[in-house]
């Protein structure tokens, strides 16, 4: 009776990579942040817009005043991606959400302004635009590096010019800037994205300097999504 050899199978093993896995992590963490931000963003918002006396802080001390809040804003979101990466992820954090929630007061106008189905549809249409992108962003094998710096020298520039138009209150100038912003916005979308993976790819063995930087990530998108949503929101109008 013949034998055959035996042979020994050896498991096939699923070579997932550890830079995989920390990047899937790190856009988690990025995509989460941003999530809670949001809703931050919408409750204060919201509670704002029942409150007649905050109403009247902010849209009835004139446009020195909204100038002020916003350039404190802005203090906030740097001040919060350097706590990130100087002192600790929590710190940046928090910071983060204080500057989520103060965009929610500044935008609760909007709950005044246009009705609840066209402020529920411009999200949507935002949230379709911005997953489409930065799919884009992350699959794609162009390098987009170029374009963003361009796209952010331009971001400034946008908004620098609606803070001017503020004064000069222009209605022509005013739908430009809307248009110019949805534009840009929308393109920094992708071109962060693919920023934000090669981070990820480079740094996948720090795990601290990736939770830090995640939220610094967040604060980013964030800033998008919202100047995305204002302009989109504007243009399909439908007010009360």
């Amino acid at each position: 009776m013949s034998q055959f050899p035996q042979t020994r199978i050896k498991p096939i093993e699923l070579a997932y990579g550890t830079e995989s896995r920390a990047v899937f992590n790190f856009f988690n963490a990025v995509y989460a942040w941003m999530a809670v931000a949001l809703a931050v963003t919408g409750l204060v918002a919201w509670y704002v817009s029942r409150s007649q006396a905050m109403l009247s802080f902010l849209y009835g001390s004139g446009r020195f005043t909204l100038v002020a809040l916003l350039l404190g804003a802005w203090g906030l979101a740097i001040g919060a991606q350097h706590a990130a990466l100087r002192i600790n992820a929590a710190v940046g954090t928090v910071l983060f959400m204080l500057y989520a929630a103060c965009i929610g007061a500044m935008v609760s106008g909007i709950f005044l302004i246009y009705p609840l189905e066209t402020i529920g549809a411009s999200f949507l249409v935002t949230g379709g635009t911005f997953a489409a992108l930065s799919i884009y962003g992350y699959v794609t094998k162009r390098d987009l590096s170029a374009m963003h710096g361009i796209l952010v020298m331009l971001a400034f520039g946008l908004i620098f010019a609606s803070i001017v138009n503020l004064f000069v209150a222009s209605s022509a100038f005013d739908w430009f800037l809307t248009y110019g912003i949805l534009i840009v916005f929308v393109l920094l979308v992708a071109t962060q994205t693919q920023k934000l993976k090669a981070f990820a790819e480079a740094n996948a063995n720090n795990a601290s300097l990736a939770s830090r930087y995640a939220v610094v990530g967040s604060i980013i998108l964030y800033i998008t999504f919202i100047n995305i949503f204002m302009s989109v929101l504007r243009i399909m109008g439908g007010r009360k």
